[in-house]
């Protein structure tokens, strides 16, 4: 009979943390996403209001206006630094789990390796267990059947 793998438990728990690792990485990815989006989307609403205040402007505007409109600008270009800021950490953040994910995945491979080889030995002594006990049936004498 073959023996149990004595790291088994250390390779169910190499791949549960595997499993965390893929599912942490796969939130990074979309929380990278998400930033990276709503960053697009301050920068078109920024080009939008820009172009607003262009006609704006052409059509003629008041001081207030202007300065309103200038303002306004100036907090979009301020979202839009404070999100170029996010985006880069989320994408720090993506590397980062990208790195542990790689290395969860390294470790599980290792003690897989590990559990691989130990099978393949014990299938290899089965079989030597199994041709010994045929071999030795087959080298007893045959007992001559006398019939009455």
């Amino acid at each position: 009979m073959a023996k149990a793998f004595s790291l088994q438990t250390v390779l169910e728990l190499m791949q549960v943390r595997a499993d965390d690792a893929t599912r942490q990485l796969a939130q990074l990815i979309a929380n990278e996403r998400n930033a990276k989006s709503k960053l697009d989307m301050l920068m078109q609403y920024r080009d939008e209001y820009a172009t607003r205040f262009r006609q704006a402007a052409q059509n003629g505007i008041t001081q207030r206006e202007w300065h309103n409109y200038q303002e306004f600008l100036n907090r979009l270009d301020e979202a839009i630094e404070a999100q170029h800021q996010a985006v880069a950490q989320q994408t720090k953040n993506t590397a980062a789990g990208q790195a542990h994910w790689q290395q969860q995945r390294k470790k599980l491979k290792a003690i897989d390796t590990l559990s691989e080889r130990h099978y393949a030995s014990e299938n290899v002594q089965e079989q030597k267990r199994e041709q010994k006990m045929q071999d030795e049936f087959a080298a007893r004498p045959k007992e001559d059947k006398e019939t009455p």
